[in-house]
């Protein structure tokens, strides 16, 4: 009698564990990933798994985790932002192209002309952003068309402001943050990880956050719940704006020149480290937690492959397939979510 009950029992916590595991899929394929990549490029290369390598994977993946953050409060409300590399491109010309400017403003002792690009350059990338955040929830453009449409504008922008041409000077404090080291850690790991903690923190413990969700996850309700659903979207597409401004200041002075079309890697990278470390494509689920998995998985790979003899047009197809296990995973989890619900 007693071994009867047993195996009822254990039936049941097999199918729990199943159903626990289909349910954090999401976040468990990625993690996965990432160890499986690691394990690999350790054995295929002597040269991978060594501290001055970490501290270059780390220093790879800054500027694509400072503009993953605000991406990642976009798609968590189930839009997204195509126009986060232009914005990015297009504010690290306009820091550089308002501090050729130093020459106009002559007050000694006083910092203010480099304080005064940056100022401007962050204030063209949040005006940028209000205009996709009123596209979006003033006219009802969708996110996807705004901000492709964005994307044309910002690279116009730049387009007009460099004519061509390359510029090298940026503020001091921009070319500290962006080149710069503070006992052997660049200062744009640290502004990275400032920002990822930033981020984590509003979307974990603050009211904001917990809206993003709610909007994410199931906007009808959030409506009917009281919440200015409009008011967080357009939100969510400034602060995408402004995390995409500060990336490309700080790529500018990392990368030692200001020039077109410079950051236009970026829009892939960064919605890749936001979809492969697991937050959902259609919203609610997800966060910060899952984008710095998700570019430590981008920042693995692309290093890894460097470090392994084989056909850099290969890599670009590696990339390629590993976004798209991405995306179905994404898509595949979302549907067993909606089965669980009905």
């Amino acid at each position: 009698m007693a071994s009867s009950e047993t195996a009822p029992a254990a039936g049941q916590r097999t199918r729990g564990l199943a159903s626990f595991l289909r349910s954090q899929m999401r976040n468990i394929a990625p993690f996965l990933t990432l160890i499986f990549l690691s394990a690999f490029f350790a054995v295929a290369s002597p040269s991978f798994a060594t501290i001055d390598n970490l501290g270059n994977i780390l220093t790879q993946v800054s500027v694509t985790g400072v503009i993953a953050v605000g991406l990642t409060f976009v798609i968590l409300c189930a839009e997204i932002d195509l126009s986060i590399a232009s914005i990015a491109n297009v504010t690290g010309i306009a820091v550089a192209y308002f501090t050729l400017q130093e020459s106009y403003v002559n007050i000694p002792n006083i910092p203010l002309p480099g304080v005064a690009a940056i100022l401007l350059a962050l204030l063209l990338c949040a005006a940028l952003g209000l205009v996709n955040a009123l596209g979006l929830t003033v006219i009802g453009i969708p996110s996807f068309i705004m901000t492709l449409a964005m994307m044309q504008i910002a690279a116009g922008i730049s387009a007009l402001l460099v004519r061509g041409q390359i510029a090298y000077k940026v503020p001091s404090l921009i070319t500290t943050l962006g080149s710069g080291s503070i006992g052997g850690i660049p200062w744009i790991v640290i502004v990275a990880a400032i920002m990822l903690l930033a981020g984590h923190l509003v979307l974990t413990y603050t009211r904001f956050g917990r809206y993003v969700y709610m909007v994410g996850g199931n906007r009808e309700a959030a409506e009917y719940s009281g919440l200015n659903v409009k008011l967080i979207l357009g939100a969510v597409m400034i602060i995408s704006a402004v995390c995409s401004g500060i990336g490309g200041m700080l790529g500018v002075a990392h990368f030692g020149s200001a020039q077109q079309n410079e950051f236009d890697t970026y829009l892939l990278d960064s919605i890749a480290a936001v979809v492969v470390g697991g937050t959902s494509l259609f919203g609610g689920r997800g966060g910060i937690g899952n984008t710095i998995v998700g570019l430590f998985v981008l920042g693995v790979l692309n290093n890894g492959l460097d470090h392994v003899n084989i056909d850099s047009f290969l890599k670009i197809l590696i990339r390629g397939l590993i976004l798209l296990a991405a995306l179905i995973i994404n898509v595949y989890a979302q549907r067993l979510r909606e089965k669980a619900a009905e």
